[in-house]
């Protein structure tokens, strides 16, 4: 009965062993992982930076729509007032006076 729970615990051990022993093919590859993400990362921030401009930036749409609008504002308040304003009196038509 001792041999077979030495002999258990001994297979338990190895087990535990072999996973934390790794296998250089493994390190190696981790190893370039980390090189590749360390290079990646600049160009990663870049180009997260370059669409979050792009997202609040404002283009050139809105500000013809902005500037279309602000045209048409102007223009309705001038033929308001221009339609007014103006009367079908002549000049040189005296009014009469009472």
């Amino acid at each position: 009965m001792c041999c077979f729970s030495y002999a258990f615990w001994r297979s338990k051990m190895g087990r535990k062993d072999a996973s934390t022993i790794k296998l250089p093919v493994d390190q190696y590859r981790k190893q370039i992982g980390k090189q590749d993400y360390k290079k990646t990362k600049p160009i990663l921030r870049a180009t997260k930076l370059k669409a979050e401009a792009k997202k609040t930036a404002i283009g050139i749409k809105e500000v013809g729509l902005v500037l279309a609008a602000i045209l048409a504002l102007l223009l309705a308040f001038y033929a308001f007032f221009y339609l007014r304003l103006s009367t079908d009196v002549d000049p040189d038509l005296e009014q009469d006076e009472d």
